[in-house]
């Protein structure tokens, strides 16, 4: 039904199958990524309803499965989210899970993290869950964001370490200085905006739309983030497809690219003392 529709996937699946595996274990109430245990169970009527309606929902909304059941997973770790926020899908999540290892020798040294462009706040709660000692501020634009983020942080019992800053990138972050900004900014260029399949246009446009060639945002970061950073400290920041386009604007930047599921081309690292 799902490929018939002509469905577009990439907010935590990316086929019909895994998608349609998800909801029907979400509906169920059934632990995700454990559906071969549970493939010869029957069901009783009123759950056969209630799975044909979060499928048949799915196709008639077209709406990202997150926003269907109010939840969106980053490995282990659950976080809710509604059409306030961008459903979470960043790779620097996967690189929190190690504590950005080798980058980063000893987690305990790393004391203050700015999560810029926080959206649900994901990225925040991995960071202080990788970074024990850390304080972290969790920053965006969009004060309906920071509601969803402010959820995300009391469900993780991070009030006392996660601070939520309503700001326009480091406009309010001027006397603030961080041993490590992490940042998932809209990097949609304008061409791709256009061409955005139904499921993208329910997220928020704030969150998504880059400019004309996607670095809008991009290049205010590098403009500013080493005023921002500690002595030693890193940036590390995601672009979805624009490293070309980025290493043509910056061909004097000495962009570390870091390895993620995807490969060596979505996110980049400069330490301060590389940075502009």
């Amino acid at each position: 039904m799902f490929k018939r529709a002509g469905l577009a996937f990439g907010h935590g699946t990316q086929n019909a199958r895994d998608e349609a595996a998800y909801l029907i274990l979400h509906t169920l109430k059934l632990p995700p990524g454990e559906l071969d245990s549970v493939l010869d169970r029957r069901l009783k009527p009123d759950e056969l309803e209630s799975v044909r309606a979060v499928l048949q929902r799915r196709v008639r909304e077209r709406k990202p499965a997150a926003y269907l059941t109010r939840e969106a997973w980053l490995g282990t770790f659950s976080f809710y989210v509604d059409e306030r926020a961008i459903v979470p899908r960043s790779f620097i999540a996967e690189l929190l899970r190690e504590g950005l290892a080798p980058w980063v020798v000893n987690p305990r040294k790393v004391r203050s993290v700015l999560d810029l462009c926080t959206g649900s706040g994901c990225l925040a709660v991995l960071a202080a869950h990788a970074f024990p000692r850390a304080q972290v501020d969790a920053a965006d634009l969009s004060a309906e964001a920071l509601q969803v983020a402010r959820r995300n942080v009391k469900d993780y019992a991070l009030g006392k370490r996660v601070r939520l800053v309503q700001t326009d990138l480091f406009d309010r972050l001027s006397e603030r200085r961080y041993d490590l900004i992490l940042s998932n900014p809209p990097y949609v260029d304008a061409a791709a905006m256009r061409a955005l399949p139904s499921e993208y246009r329910h997220e928020p446009r704030l969150a998504l739309a880059g400019g004309r060639d996607g670095l809008a945002l991009v290049r205010r970061i590098l403009t500013q983030a080493a005023v921002q950073l500690q002595p030693e400290g890193m940036l590390i920041v995601e672009i979805g497809h624009n490293r070309a386009a980025l290493e043509a604007a910056y061909p004097r930047l000495p962009f570390t690219w870091l390895e993620t599921s995807a490969g060596e081309d979505y996110v980049f690292m400069l330490r301060r003392e590389e940075l502009p």
